[in-house]
């Protein structure tokens, strides 16, 4: 009786050493706090948006011909209306002075004429004052009649003529015009496709080539980007816009919605977006932009400020955390009320209070209700 009073508490003094050694480690976690802050609505673009100019134009020439004058280079600056590229023009040069001398000519012989038609008018006035006094016959004052009559319609038909000569000039000088590369706005020439003695000939219909200069104007730039169709009907023109650009890793950019497309894009058929333009607030005179860079946009719809707050990514399902319960170094699962949502932030409506620490992440594996934690440090602020 005396040894079984003595190996009972023998085991379990042993069956606790044994249980302590073998019991599991508190798994170690990262916690953040709950804090106040701001939380968004937001639209996101599904595919990397592009800078684009508001205005680009991809010259060509309508004709074809050698080039003889290369007047800017890539990367240059141009007003508008500056001549860039000139073909060969010595024979429509010389079509513009062989009309010039036909018109010229026509004006002559319409002044010839007409100056006839005067003379010829004057000779029948004084063939009717001597008919009056019957000193001239009838007969010659008929004859001096039709004369003055085919005279005055040469002279009418010069004017014509003139005027024919008048638009076979527009018509070679435009020609000429033709054969003269210009800028029709203020930009940077991107590319030129043509060297000088080269021969350049215009597209044939349906088929593209390389035009023979890229003009952008990049005084206006924009961004264009798809968004779910499911996201388009929620957007509208004028909403604020967070731009941010490959190049710049860290900043962001204001803008507002300037465009939404008015037609769906399948370019995938799983993947149906609506394309939205947003036009840039103001850009630091710093920050240099080429069209082309990649972009990303997030369409604010709506936004409250200084409202309790859990990142989304500490959620289950949306409703659900793991609360850190200090006193027993244990989690506990917790039920809130969630309100205004984006991929970074949850807004808490109810739930949980303001300084509870609660699991950073659900990334680990092994999570559950009452599982035994050690804090890694201490809780977090979220920025």
């Amino acid at each position: 009786m005396r040894k079984l009073l003595f190996g009972v508490p023998l085991l379990l003094v042993l069956g606790l050493l044994l249980w302590w050694w073998s019991r599991p480690e508190p798994l170690p976690v990262r916690l953040v706090a709950v804090e106040r802050g701001t939380v968004e609505t937001l639209v996101a673009n599904t595919r990397a948006g592009t800078l684009k100019a508001c205005r680009r134009s991809r010259l060509s020439f309508n004709l074809g011909g050698q080039v003889t004058q290369l007047l800017v280079d890539e990367g240059q600056r141009v007003q508008a209306g500056e001549v860039l590229l000139r073909l060969r023009q010595d024979d429509r040069q010389a079509r513009v002075s062989e009309a010039e001398a036909r018109l010229r000519a026509q004006r002559n012989a319409r002044e010839q004429r007409c100056q006839q038609a005067h003379l010829e008018q004057r000779d029948l006035e004084r063939l009717r004052h001597l008919a009056e006094r019957k000193l001239a016959a009838a007969d010659r004052l008929d004859q001096a009649q039709t004369r003055a009559n085919l005279s005055a319609l040469v002279c009418a038909a010069s004017t014509a003529l003139i005027a024919e000569a008048e638009s076979q000039l527009e018509l070679q000088r435009s020609l000429l015009d033709q054969a003269t590369l210009r800028a029709p706005f203020a930009g940077i020439v991107a590319q030129i496709n043509g060297e000088l003695g080269e021969y350049v000939t215009p597209s044939p219909p349906g088929i593209p080539t390389p035009p023979a200069v890229d003009l952008i104007d990049d005084s206006c730039l924009y961004v264009e980007a798809p968004i779910d169709e499911v996201d388009a009907a929620r957007v509208r023109l004028g909403m604020p816009v967070r731009i941010s650009l490959d190049a710049f890793r860290g900043r962001h950019f204001a803008g507002q919605v300037s465009r939404i497309a008015p037609f769906v894009r399948d370019l995938e058929k799983q993947a149906r977006t609506v394309d939205v333009e947003v036009r840039f607030a103001e850009v630091p005179p710093e920050v240099i932009l080429l069209t082309g860079y990649s972009a990303d946009v997030e369409i604010l719809l709506e936004e409250k400020r200084e409202v309790l707050r859990v990142p989304t990514e500490t959620l289950l399902d949306g409703q659900r955390l793991y609360r850190y319960d200090a006193a027993a170094g244990r989690l506990r699962e917790t039920r809130i009320r969630s309100g205004l949502s984006n991929w970074r932030w949850t807004e808490v409506q109810g739930g949980i209070e303001a300084g509870a620490r609660i699991l950073a992440s659900l990334d680990q594996e092994g999570l559950a209700d009452g599982l035994a934690v050690r804090p890694e440090e201490a809780a977090e602020s979220p920025p």
